[in-house]
């Protein structure tokens, strides 16, 4: 199944996608838009281009599990976006993929613009990671 997730953010919005033997999980790109509603769009738009199935939208829960402002707010940009695509879209926990997106562009040292025109597709990529791991150790298939 092909699979697209979104690293929604107020700025930048992180894309990555895995083709249906869902083996690896590849940034796509970053949308630049702070309009919510064009952001949907733009993100809708990107869903179709990518014949994705399923969209997996990173859910930035509190460390210690509580749902706060910021995550309330992804819950909303993900049903906007199922409601326009009519592509089923699910919330995942994305605690610290931002933290690790920084540490894997560390490593390639990658600094500046360049980190900051990257750093949520890897984040993206980070979550689609993360999801198809446990697909694969759960059996789950949706």
């Amino acid at each position: 199944m092909i699979i697209m997730s979104v690293d929604f953010g107020d700025a930048r919005t992180g894309i990555a996608v895995c083709g249906k033997s869902e083996l690896i999980a590849s940034p796509v790109c970053v949308i630049q838009e702070k309009d919510f509603e064009k952001c949907i769009e733009k993100t809708a738009a990107l869903v179709k281009e990518q014949r994705a199935e399923e969209v997996v939208v990173g859910y930035p829960k509190n460390m210690n599990g509580t749902v706060g402002e910021r995550a309330e707010k992804c819950t909303l940009f993900a049903q906007k976006l199922q409601e326009l695509t009519g592509v089923p879209t699910k919330m995942w926990d994305e605690r610290n993929t931002t933290v690790s997106a920084h540490n894997a562009l560390n490593v390639t040292n990658t600094r500046g613009k360049k980190r900051k025109a990257v750093v949520d597709a890897v984040a993206a990529t980070i979550i689609l990671e993360s999801y198809l791991d446990f697909r694969r150790n759960t059996g789950a298939s949706t």
